[in-house]
């Protein structure tokens, strides 16, 4: 049987691979094992060298280091097998303690790798190559860290000691927007609860209908914002830090309920009702700059005038810019003609549209006699003027004179009521033409001596503040 060749290692079966977290163990533990290997070498080999010096001993030399050789070689194959029995049982003891640590780190089922193929005979597969962990960063979902909880805004949790209470003049300080700056006291206000920045503030109406904002602290400081947009009445110790606004250190609260607006219907047009007038909106119907709006039944008493094809009836102020007259309609204003000029009762319903006149419905018209002249024109030396033109006339003190004006349809002839009064109007009569315009006489009686401008006017029918056109008429009044 031929000896094997000094130095020769017989083929062994290749170690399985074991899957190791931790390669380190595996790599020192080979290391281990080549350093033992190469002392025992070393060793034989010096003392081989020595046994070939001694002269004796020279024939059986090469026999000597044949032996010394493959008992080397023994040794050293029982130095790797034990070395890699060791390596595994650490392999697997490694295995086993990592084994419950993967399991929680990956929860997910990885793919199952394809087994290594085996080694081929004669080659030893190193314990160093197995199979390292993947690097982080790569395979790998990173975790996201959540987002950092806010840290709870401080609140003060005790409440000051009681302060004086706000007299008068600190309060309307106070609640004044601009003023009040360190105002400092026990109090109450009241207002609606808002958020601000996650803070309670209580927005109140100041005395200007400015709003000042005020921040409520205290230990109902976290239960204040379930009352938003609630109306809070709030007592304690007020502090005015800036001109508009500060801190209160809320005592006692109470809140309400904010008013549910409803929808309002839409106004349904209600079916008027005539009534009949009583005798304070009758004289308010008949009075200039009055009663605009009213309408009623009820009865009117004045003079019959024409403008244009419609009846005018004047109740008031007749000649002046504060005339009140009414047009007359109907079924019963047909055939007045022939009462122009005199005095009505005119029943109906009564419409006034403005402050000096309307419309009346006339229901029924009753001719009255005309009311006695305040002033008789016999034996009075009157002085007469025809048509619109500016003149001076002279009259005697206690005398009459007298002017007569053409009418022009839809407006009438009018004098401001200072002078009226200053020059003694007495009368302003309609009177008819059966050929052409209608005219209007205007009598007056001056009291006073001295002076005066008369100025008229051709102002609108039911409207004196549209002017047409005017004229200015001196009177020298003589004693």
């Amino acid at each position: 049987m031929a000896k094997p060749r000094s130095g020769a290692k017989k083929a062994t079966p290749a170690a399985k691979k074991v899957k190791s977290t931790k390669p380190g163990v595996l790599k020192s533990a080979s290391k281990s094992v080549a350093k033992a290997a190469a002392k025992l070498v070393t060793k034989k080999a010096a003392g081989s060298a020595k046994q070939e010096k001694a002269p004796a001993e020279k024939k059986a030399a090469p026999a000597a280091a044949k032996n010394a050789a493959a008992k080397a070689a023994t040794k050293v194959k029982e130095v790797a097998t034990a070395a890699t029995k060791i390596a595994a049982k650490t392999a697997a003891k490694v295995k086993e303690v990592a084994a419950p640590k993967a399991k929680e780190k990956e929860p997910a089922p990885k793919v199952k790798e394809a087994p290594p193929a085996p080694a081929p005979k004669g080659k030893e597969a190193p314990a160093s190559k197995a199979k390292e962990p993947a690097p982080k960063g790569k395979g790998r979902e990173v975790p996201v860290a959540p987002p950092a909880a806010e840290k709870p805004r401080p609140r003060a949790t005790k409440l000051p000691p009681m302060a004086e209470p706000l007299n008068k003049r600190d309060l309307e300080q106070l609640l004044t927007a601009g003023t009040g700056r360190g105002v400092v006291g026990e109090g109450s206000l009241k207002g609606r609860l808002t958020v601000i920045d996650g803070l309670p503030n209580l927005v109140v109406v100041g005395r200007d209908k400015r709003e000042l904002t005020f921040i409520l602290q205290g230990p109902d400081q976290e239960v204040l914002p379930a009352y938003m947009d609630h109306k809070v009445s709030v007592s304690g110790l007020i502090k005015k830090t800036t001109n508009y606004g500060g801190t209160v250190d809320v005592r006692k609260f109470s809140a309400k309920k904010p008013e549910v607006e409803e929808p309002t219907p839409e106004p349904v047009e209600a079916e008027v009702r005539l009534r009949y007038l009583s005798p304070g909106e009758v004289s308010q119907v008949v009075s200039a700059g009055m009663g605009a709006g009213m309408k009623g039944f009820a009865a009117l008493r004045g003079n019959l005038e024409m403008t244009g094809d419609e009846f005018v009836l004047v109740v008031s102020n007749g000649g002046t810019r504060q005339q009140v007259s009414y047009i007359l309609e109907g079924k019963g204003a047909k055939g007045l003609r022939k009462f122009l000029g005199h005095t009505l009762a005119v029943t109906g319903v009564v419409d006034k549209s403005s402050g000096w006149g309307g419309r009346i419905d006339v229901e029924n018209v009753e001719p009255r006699p005309s009311e006695a002249r305040p002033i008789s024109r016999e034996g009075l030396e009157s002085v007469h003027v025809e048509g619109e033109q500016p003149a001076n006339i002279d009259v005697k003190l206690n005398h009459a004179f007298t002017l007569r004006l053409p009418e022009q349809a839809g407006f009438t002839w009018a004098i401001e009521p200072t002078a009226a009064k200053r020059v003694g109007l007495r009368e302003a009569n309609f009177e008819p033409a059966s050929d052409g315009a209608a005219t209007r006489e205007f009598f007056f009686t001056p009291r006073n001596p001295g002076t005066s401008e008369v100025e008229f006017f051709l102002a609108k029918a039911f409207n004196p503040g549209q002017v047409e056109r005017s004229f200015k008429l001196t009177v020298n009044v003589k004693p």
